[in-house]
């Protein structure tokens, strides 16, 4: 399931008019999801505190779930889920920062972060292993990055072969989003302290997105 429209400078590249869309349907479409994700999210943000950095928020999902004492900055680099975001943010109360621009385009200080996040978005980043690098590099030591992702079905299975089928068009329908991930892997040989994490079926009706993962790795102290 894709969040944003690419990660990186070098990613998958969209048209104004599909930027405007996309925002448009992550605003407005996602609302079931969200509401059957809420306990999870709930849980696996209750205890956030500090410098906090999230990666595609899109039209501000996770907003709720934050507490107003946080220091959030938000790299969102469809220009278009900027204004979802602020309104979100307002009618929570939140002061946020939100800059048009991804983590590998960002001169992020490493140790700097009590807690990286991410949500639905490791599926379109151009590297993930790049990607999960820099979070880890960001971090303070005894950081956490948090994250609920979809990813590949397990090895041999009938779904696993309809979504590395169907990755190339869903790349083109999907903002550049990759059905072919095996993101809970990649995290875990990051070189993070701890890595824990499960595997559940999200509350979708396409299949092929429906196996996730959430959990939370920590940087060694």
């Amino acid at each position: 399931m894709p969040k944003t429209p690419s990660q990186t400078s070098t990613a998958w590249h969209s048209p104004q008019w599909y930027q405007r869309f996309f925002a448009w349907a992550m605003a407005t479409a996602a609302q079931g999801y969200e509401t059957k994700m809420a306990d999870r999210k709930r849980q696996l943000f209750s205890h956030l505190q500090g410098e906090v950095l999230e990666l595609g928020p899109g039209a501000g999902p996770n907003l709720p779930y934050f507490k107003p004492e946080i220091h959030w900055l938000g790299l969102e680099p469809n220009p278009y889920m900027h204004p979802y975001l602020q309104q979100q943010a307002d009618s929570l109360g939140l002061n946020i920062d939100v800059q048009t621009t991804t983590l590998a385009d960002i001169a992020i200080p490493d140790n700097s972060k009590d807690v990286v996040l991410c949500t639905l978005v490791l599926c379109s980043v151009p590297d993930l292993e790049s990607t999960v690098q820099d979070i880890l590099r960001v971090l303070k030591p005894g950081g956490q990055f948090l994250f609920i992702e979809h990813v590949m079905a397990p090895a041999g299975s009938f779904l696993r072969r309809v979504q590395t089928g169907l990755c190339p068009l869903w790349q083109v329908i999907g903002d550049g989003c990759r059905l072919d991930r095996e993101t809970g892997k990649v995290i875990e040989s990051a070189g993070f302290a701890k890595v824990d994490y499960q595997t559940f079926e999200a509350p979708v009706p396409i299949a092929v997105v429906k196996p996730h993962i959430i959990g939370a790795a920590t940087k060694a102290s």
